[in-house]
């Protein structure tokens, strides 16, 4: 009876303490530079994406201008071989980009989180057979592997988003089922276990707000790698389809006039790296701010 009030009072402690430290990191954030510009890049990014219809000047899919035009007040970044207006379509392939990047990053959260939980938390058998399971799939160059994934679906973005989803899946996995081993071994999961709490509710409680901060990092960083898969995905015909305007797309269309016409590569392979930029500094601000072993050092 004791321990069971000693785990309901440490819980309802724990629950008191979480706004307070969430607070901490969201101020510890804003004092990181390299995460404060990261967020910058990323909230501008999904601004851009939200207001297209506003801040574009055309439509993406509109032939109505000179071809192969260069960058002028007309047209920011020119027109590509149809006539489109490329600032308008890299405006409107942010929301490509940030769409396949974070439902694939979702997908890969949702399958490697419950692999790595289940295989961390109950161990044995299971927890070999799921490991070996994530090996096999280690044993693939990512990018191959979902090329052959999206080659056997079929070229779109939905394929495009699950062929995503499945590579990135063991990376979750493994970082997740380490975590949770590190908070099996702490007393109050055993402290539950005699206060008859059931599995669900340990999960629940006590894993899953503890594999919160790595999650929260691993997401931000694996969007830039979606992001970039998606992009060259598309570069290579198994992604979004055309006349839907990508960034990777553009840069395949883009190769023919590489020597002629530069700025239709140049702007489209910008975008990707500034976008990939930011998320790899918001990554790395938030690893700063949520490792315990970084903020002490």
């Amino acid at each position: 009876m004791s321990e069971a009030v000693i785990t309901r009072s440490s819980l309802s402690d724990g629950r008191a303490t979480r706004p307070k430290r969430r607070l901490q990191w969201v101020t510890a954030l804003l004092q990181n530079p390299i995460g404060l510009a990261g967020l910058a890049i990323v909230l501008a990014t999904v601004l851009i994406a939200v207001l297209a219809p506003v801040i574009a000047p055309y439509s993406p899919s509109s032939q109505a201008f000179t071809r192969l035009q260069g960058p002028s007040w007309d047209h920011l970044m020119g027109t590509d071989e149809l006539g489109r207006d490329t600032f308008s379509r890299i405006v409107y392939g942010s929301r490509v980009s940030l769409q396949v990047g974070i439902i694939a990053v979702l997908i890969a959260l949702a399958v490697g989180g419950v692999l790595g939980i289940v295989g961390g938390f109950f161990g044995g058998r299971l927890d070999s057979l799921l490991m070996r399971l994530v090996d096999v799939m280690f044993a693939f160059p990512g990018l191959v592997l979902a090329i052959v994934i999206a080659g056997l679906l079929g070229p779109s973005r939905r394929n495009a988003m699950i062929a995503i989803g499945v590579i990135f899946a063991p990376a979750f996995a493994r970082v997740v089922r380490g975590t949770v081993l590190s908070v099996m071994g702490e007393p109050y999961i055993e402290s539950g276990r005699v206060a008859g709490s059931s599995d669900v509710r340990l999960i629940r409680l006590h894993v899953l707000p503890n594999i919160f901060a790595p999650l929260i990092v691993m997401v931000t960083v694996y969007l830039s790698s979606a992001i970039l898969a998606e992009a060259g995905l598309s570069f290579l015909g198994l992604g979004t389809q055309p006349p839907e305007p990508t960034w990777g797309g553009m840069l395949n269309v883009a190769r023919t006039y590489m020597e002629l016409e530069p700025w239709m590569a140049i702007f489209p392979g910008l975008a990707i790296m500034i976008v990939v930029l930011g998320f790899n500094f918001l990554g790395d601000g938030l690893r700063d701010v949520l490792d315990p072993r970084l903020r002490e050092s």
